[in-house]
C-alpha cells in the first residue's frame, strides 16, 4: 500500500497546507465515502458543508472557500481542486500489468517490420508487414497492427484493440481496449436500378497525432481518400463513432457515445458533451462546447455553447426549455376561458 504524509502530498501538488502535516493518507475518496487517513477534494461549494461530517483526514480545497479546520485534521489550499487532485492521483497510482520488455513467443512479426528499441509485445498480438513501432512502445495482448503502419514512440496500445493498414499513431499516445483504428468508411450509394447499396471504396488514412488518448471500444473509420486527422492532445471518451474524413483539432474532449458524421471539421479546444450527434459535413469553430445529448444539424460558431435538438443557443433553448414545461397550465387556462 502508498503512503504518504499529507506535507508530503502538498510538495507534490504545490498547494498550501493548514493543519497537521504529520498525518498519514493511505488512499483517495469522494467526500461522503472517504475514511479515516483518507484525503478527499472540495473542489465546488456544495461539497463544504459535507466536509464537516466526512470522515476524511484531510481535503484538497479551491483557494478562497470558506472551510471549517477541524482538530487533527489537514488542508491543502489550491487555485484549482479538480488539477491538484489529478496530481496527487498520481501519487497513487497503482502500477499496470505486466508487459514484458521484448516479444512474447506467440505474437507473429512480420519480418519486413521494423520494432524500435525497447519494445514489448505481448501474447498472441500480430504485426505486418512494414510496419514501424517506435522505441518504449507497449502493445498489450492480442494487439493488431497491420501493414505499413506506424506507431510512434512511447505509445501503449491495450488488448483487442486494432491498427488497420496505412495507419498512422503518434508518440506518446494512449488506446484504450477493443478500438478500431482504420475501418471502412461508412459509404454507399443506390444503384442505378434502385435495388441495392453499392460500396464506395475507402482508400484513405488515419492519422492520430501526439498525445491523443482514445477510449475503449471507440471506432475511427479512415477516410474515403486522404486521411481522417485527430489532433494533438485530443481526448476521446468510450465508445465514440467518428467518421471518415473527420478533421479533429487539437486538445478538444470529446465524451462517450457521441457520434460524428463523415467530414466534420472539428477545430481547436472543443468540448464535446455526452451523447451527441453531429451531422456530416459541418464545422464546429474554436473553442465551442456542444452540451450533452445535443443534435448538431449546422455549423457552429467559435465559442458558442449550444444544447438541444436541433443544437442552438444555451440560453434560448433553457427559456425554450422553461415555456414548455409552463404549456400544460396554459392549457388549462385556455379551456377554463373557453378559447
Amino acid at each position: 500500500m502508498k503512503k504518504y504524509t499529507i506535507e508530503e502530498i502538498n510538495r507534490h501538488v504545490k498547494g498550501t497546507l493548514m493543519g497537521n502535516p504529520d498525518i498519514l493518507i493511505t488512499g483517495i475518496e469522494q467526500i461522503d465515502r472517504a475514511g479515516t487517513n483518507q484525503l478527499t477534494f472540495i473542489g465546488k461549494k456544495g461539497y463544504v458543508t459535507l466536509w464537516n461530517t466526512s470522515n476524511a483526514s484531510a481535503a484538497i480545497v479551491n483557494d478562497g472557500f470558506d472551510v471549517d479546520l477541524p482538530e487533527n485534521k489537514a488542508l491543502i489550499c489550491v487555485a484549482d481542486a479538480d488539477l491538484a487532485l489529478a496530481d496527487a492521483l498520481q501519487l497513487f497510482e497503482p502500477d499496470a500489468p505486466k508487459c514484458e520488455l521484448g516479444i512474447h513467443p506467440t505474437a507473429v512479426i512480420d519480418p519486413t517490420a521494423d520494432i524500435g528499441e525497447g519494445v514489448s509485445v505481448g501474447a498472441g498480438s500480430y504485426i505486418g508487414a512494414s510496419v514501424c513501432i517506435g522505441p518504449h512502445v507497449r502493445l498489450y495482448p492480442n494487439v493488431t497492427v497491420m501493414d505499413d503502419s506506424h506507431v510512434g514512440k512511447g505509445t501503449t496500445i491495450w488488448s483487442g484493440t486494432v491498427v488497420r493498414e496505412r495507419c498512422r499513431i503518434g508518440s506518446h499516445c494512449t488506446i484504450h481496449p477493443n478500438v478500431t483504428i482504420g475501418a471502412d468508411g461508412f459509404g454507399f450509394r443506390v444503384s442505378p436500378d434502385g435495388k441495392r447499396r453499392v460500396k464506395i471504396p475507402q482508400i484513405g488514412t488515419v492519422t492520430i497525432e501526439d498525445d491523443v488518448e482514445i477510449g475503449a471500444n471507440s471506432c475511427i473509420d479512415r477516410g474515403k481518400f486522404s486521411a481522417t486527422v485527430i489532433g494533438k492532445g485530443t481526448k476521446i471518451d468510450n465508445l465514440v463513432q467518428i467518421g471518415h474524413n473527420c478533421k479533429i483539432g487539437k486538445s478538444c474532449v470529446i465524451s462517450g457515445m457521441t457520434g460524428i458524421s463523415g467530414s466534420v471539421t472539428i477545430e481547436d479546444g472543443v468540448t464535446i458533451g455526452g451523447g451527441v450527434g453531429i451531422k456530416d459535413h459541418v464545422t464546429i469553430g474554436r473553442g465551442a462546447i456542444l452540451g450533452g445529448r445535443s443534435g448538431v444539424t449546422g455549423d457552429i460558431a467559435p465559442g458558442r455553447t449550444v444544447f438541444g435538438f436541433p443544437a442552438d443557443d444555451r440560453r434560448k433553448v433553457l427559456r425554450q426549455w422553461a415555456a414548455i414545461r409552463k404549456l400544460p397550465d396554459l392549457m388549462k387556462m385556455l379551456k377554463k376561458t373557453g378559447v
